[in-house]
């Protein structure tokens, strides 16, 4: 089998789930179609030297996370759009119904709410289902800052997730 079909068969079960863990992390579908495309062509160029890589999958998700670091580094994609330009009828995933799309949509909303490095984190850690080392390794940080970036963010999710306590007024 030669290289290009080996890795069309390597990419073409991956992209909807490459497109929506680019989306997790940059929260743009145009972009995340933009980034996947970009991460391809660099793993296309790449790909004589997969036997070298332990683990495929990781590598590619870290090529993902540093993709979206670079583009948001870039002058250029400093315009932000107005929350109604945003495709907000779009779940990230597929199937399980009408509550099953409402999850999807409240934890996007609740991602939204924490900055990127937490958003990564949590997206590389429970999404990708990667470890912790892992996650470190591709966001080129300590394991130390994954741990207290994942307890955070949970944290941070839980309180955006929690019922709204009433507050009693004292005369």
């Amino acid at each position: 089998m030669s290289d290009e079909a080996e890795f069309r068969d390597y990419a073409g079960p991956r992209m909807a789930t490459w497109r929506r863990t680019a989306y997790l992390l940059c929260r743009d579908w145009h972009l995340a179609d933009d980034l996947v495309a970009t991460v391809l062509d660099k793993l296309f160029r790449q790909w004589h030297r997969r036997e070298a890589i332990r683990s495929l999958d990781a590598y590619v998700g870290g090529m993902l996370a540093r993709a979206v670091v670079d583009e948001h580094r870039r002058p250029w994609r400093r315009e932000h759009l107005e929350d109604g330009d945003r495709d907000v009828g779009v779940a990230v995933g597929v199937g399980g119904g009408v509550e099953a799309t409402v999850e999807r949509l409240t934890l996007d909303t609740y991602l939204a709410q924490l900055g990127p490095r937490r958003r990564a984190v949590l997206v590389l850690r429970f999404y990708c289902d990667l470890s912790v080392e892992e996650t470190a390794e591709i966001l080129g940080v300590s394991i130390g800052t994954v741990k207290s970036q994942t307890a955070r963010g949970l944290e941070t999710l839980r309180a955006l997730a929690a019922p709204p306590t009433a507050t009693v007024r004292q005369a």
